[in-house]
């Protein structure tokens, strides 16, 4: 069993990850819990330190339950080495698994999130993971996380803005997509060339070869 854990309080944002998930994940049986008592998104520091504990109680659930891969469901990979130190199977963050990712698809890549405070946070994960020399810019598109939800039409367009500058300006081979809630813009891409990558598929599909 995959679980995945939605360190924020918006139900329709797991049911998504666990709609995308259960295309990518073959035959591995796959559920989505939401953190009911984390904030409703979670956009920097204050709010990912809000999510810790209650993330915490649902990846101890998870292990009592015999998982056989976690995956903490926020591009900022909040709490994920706390996570680490409770379970026995392995812990992904959808941030780290798109960034392992991208760099296999070439030299550089970039990514587009949601706004500025979240910056700062994915670059310090980036260069925690050694990947820094690959990165080419974290770009803030200014679309606050739950518009991507319930305004998603010109949200993705706000995105797709984002997507375009980087192609143009970074010298990159692929765009990262910095957000959870951006999942369905990997379907609805046909306008983009460049390669994106998304947290939820890079995640599920590393979580299936356990």
């Amino acid at each position: 069993m995959i679980v995945i854990i939605n360190p924020n309080s918006t139900v329709s944002m797991t049911d998504a990850m666990v709609e995308t998930a259960k295309k990518v994940a073959h035959d591995a049986p796959v559920v989505g819990w939401t953190s009911t008592k984390g904030p409703p998104a979670i956009q920097g520091e204050q709010d990912g330190q809000a999510a810790v504990p209650p993330l915490l109680e649902l990846v101890k659930k998870a292990e009592e339950e015999g998982a056989k891969a976690i995956i903490i469901g926020c591009f900022d990979d909040t709490g994920l080495n706390a996570a680490r130190s409770l379970a026995s199977c392995p812990v992904i963050g959808i941030g780290q698994a798109a960034y392992h990712l991208a760099s296999l698809y070439g030299a550089r890549f970039s990514v587009v999130t949601t706004l500025d405070v979240s910056v700062p946070i994915l670059i310090e994960n980036i260069q925690s993971y050694g990947l820094e020399r690959n990165l080419g810019r974290v770009r803030a598109s200014g679309v606050p996380v739950l518009a991507l939800e319930d305004d998603r039409e010109n949200a993705t367009h706000r995105v797709k803005m984002e997507i375009r500058a980087a192609l143009n300006e970074d010298h990159i081979d692929s765009v990262v997509l910095g957000c959870a809630g951006m999942v369905h813009i990997v379907d609805d891409a046909d306008d983009l060339s460049i390669k994106l990558i998304d947290g939820v598929h890079a995640a599920v599909k590393l979580a299936s070869t356990f």
